[in-house]
């Protein structure tokens, strides 16, 4: 069901050592689907904001998602996810910006641990 989904992103979200708030809802959809949105905020002020659509079958199927991370003024550092603008990258739809808008590379799609582990490396946010 999508509640044990929602579950084990919430619990993620309180393993890591660098979040130190959140936001995290449910738009129930189905028994099975929903739109999962939050807001993961971190010590230096820099912030996550991600979505997903998913559907729970026999495995769990994202149909869209989005992870932005952003810095303590607002700036890109990188966002991930499946909008279908860039059609010439070879891993199309999915792909990453890196630093701003229009440096787009080819990415496999995360989920949200890989997500607060590429950013607890890039910041080590643990104070």
């Amino acid at each position: 069901m999508i509640e044990a989904y929602l579950q084990s992103l919430l619990d993620a979200i309180a393993e890591s050592p660098i979040v130190r708030a959140s936001n995290v809802t449910l738009d129930k959809r189905t028994l099975r689907a929903g739109l999962i949105r939050g807001d993961l905020y971190f010590a230096d002020g820099s912030r996550l904001h991600f979505r997903e659509l998913v559907e729970v079958q026999a495995q769990v199927v994202r149909r869209m998602y989005s992870y932005h991370y952003q810095d303590a003024d607002a700036a890109l550092i990188f966002r991930y996810d499946d909008t279908p603008h860039h059609p010439g990258l070879s891993n199309f739809p999915n792909h990453k910006h890196v630093g701003n808008e229009t440096h787009v590379i080819p990415a496999t799609p995360p989920d949200l641990s890989a997500v607060l582990r590429e950013i607890e490396a890039i910041h080590p946010l643990t104070s």
